[in-house]
């Protein structure tokens, strides 16, 4: 992937202003697992775009997985901690921030947090001085009793909390982490990444799909939230209504034994077996979506949904669940379509009508297409970020979001 050219920003808003000195913050970007999905995509899309003459950043992970892989293939600074206990993964990590001088700590994911936080009460014993800290919730679930009360003691030693929708604030409030000040900042993408994305022919050809057959993808981790089954069980009647269709279905994780399973025993009454394509992890997705005519996001919970913030960027039609933080992105109807989740009837009817409509469909994609110019740039949401690393050097609250997304 070729890096961005910094200060051609996407979102036409200009950084925040310099550092103390000319000197470069030291960031530490801290994941909980090194595998996919949305927090190593938001992740990714940070290192990326961090202007190298004003951040050092550093990413370590508390397991091993693809997106480390990719960072480190890509030559970036990373390692991992692996290491079960949570408690010598603080020493360890602890270790790490104290050689590397960090100045801000961002963790991405609950077990970040924890053992974030843990590491940062050993750097201020042994040093007296304590890192900035920021972390990002990027999902939706609702943790066990004791996973919150953990949470509620360690939020008012974390600096600020980022929430990646109104949704997960509501969240975070009901969670009772309104201990600290918390900023809604949406994940954005590279837009020209997107925007120039071509190849679509291409993988049409590799999976033996005519230019002129439908195509639905899904781009998601094979998670139980992520609703694959309830698109797996609405297939055979969109196929029943157009037999040339195909389903490109993107992305690993743990469900896909279960669901290559749950797809030949729904399909084989259909005979519609080889509609059904499972890829794995794809390093290509602007050009898989480039073939796209509808993108499916079936999830039954959702902090944000980036693969709908891609898809809309790609210039697609999107259909996804009413739930969590898509509706702040899908107005049904107007950029997209809406369905309940858990609901194969209504997710195969509107597969069916953006088959069938296509002018619709590209109406919904046009109107899609510019709302992700106006609101989910990748550079605004890295402007917002980089305001609050400044934080930890005297930067300007002003400058920083609110949790509406409001710079006061």
């Amino acid at each position: 992937m070729t890096k961005p050219k910094f200060g051609e920003r996407c979102g036409g808003r200009t950084p925040v202003g310099p550092l103390p000195d000319g000197t470069r913050l030291r960031v530490v970007q801290l994941l909980a697992t090194g595998t996919n999905g949305g927090a190593q995509e938001s992740v990714v899309s940070t290192v990326l775009r961090l202007d190298p003459s004003r951040h050092e950043t550093h990413v370590i992970s508390l397991s091993h997985g693809s997106t480390m892989a990719r960072l480190q293939r890509m030559g970036y600074a990373t390692e991992v901690i692996e290491e079960p206990s949570d408690e010598r993964s603080a020493e360890l990590l602890a270790d790490r921030l104290i050689a590397l001088s960090t100045q801000v700590l961002h963790a991405h994911m609950y077990r970040a947090e924890v053992v974030g936080v843990a590491a940062l009460d050993i750097v201020e014993q042994r040093t007296g001085h304590r890192p900035y800290m920021v972390s990002t919730v990027h999902s939706s679930r609702f943790r066990s009793p004791d996973d919150r009360e953990l949470l509620e003691r360690i939020t008012p030693k974390i600096n600020r909390l980022i929430a990646v929708s109104d949704a997960i604030v509501d969240k975070l409030v009901a969670e009772g982490r309104d201990t600290t000040a918390i900023s809604r900042i949406y994940n954005g993408v590279d837009l020209e990444r997107f925007d120039e994305a071509t190849g679509g022919e291409a993988i049409r050809v590799e999976f033996g799909i005519p230019a002129s057959a439908p195509l639905a993808v899904v781009v998601g981790r094979l998670e139980p939230e992520k609703g694959h089954p309830t698109l797996i069980e609405a297939w055979p009647v969109v196929h029943h209504h157009f037999t040339s269709a195909h389903l490109l279905v993107v992305g690993e994780g743990s469900e896909r034994d279960r669901l290559e399973g749950l797809a030949a025993a729904h399909l084989r009454a259909e005979i519609c077996c080889a509609s059904v394509h499972f890829l794995g992890r794809r390093e290509d997705v602007p050009q898989i979506l480039a073939a796209a005519d509808v993108v499916v996001m079936p999830s039954y919970r959702e902090a944000q949904g980036i693969a709908i913030v891609e898809a809309l960027a790609a210039n697609r039609p999107v259909i996804a669940s009413n739930v969590g933080g898509i509706p702040e992105m899908i107005h049904s109807g107007e950029n997209g379509l809406l369905v309940p989740s858990h609901d194969p009837s209504a997710l195969a009817s509107a597969i069916a009508l953006l088959f069938r409509d296509r002018a619709f469909a590209d109406r919904l994609a046009s109107v899609g297409h510019d709302l992700v110019h106006e609101r989910f740039c990748v550079d605004d949401m890295l402007r917002d970020i980089e305001a609050i690393y400044l934080l930890a050097v005297g930067g300007t609250v002003s400058d920083v979001p609110d949790r509406t997304g409001v710079r006061r």
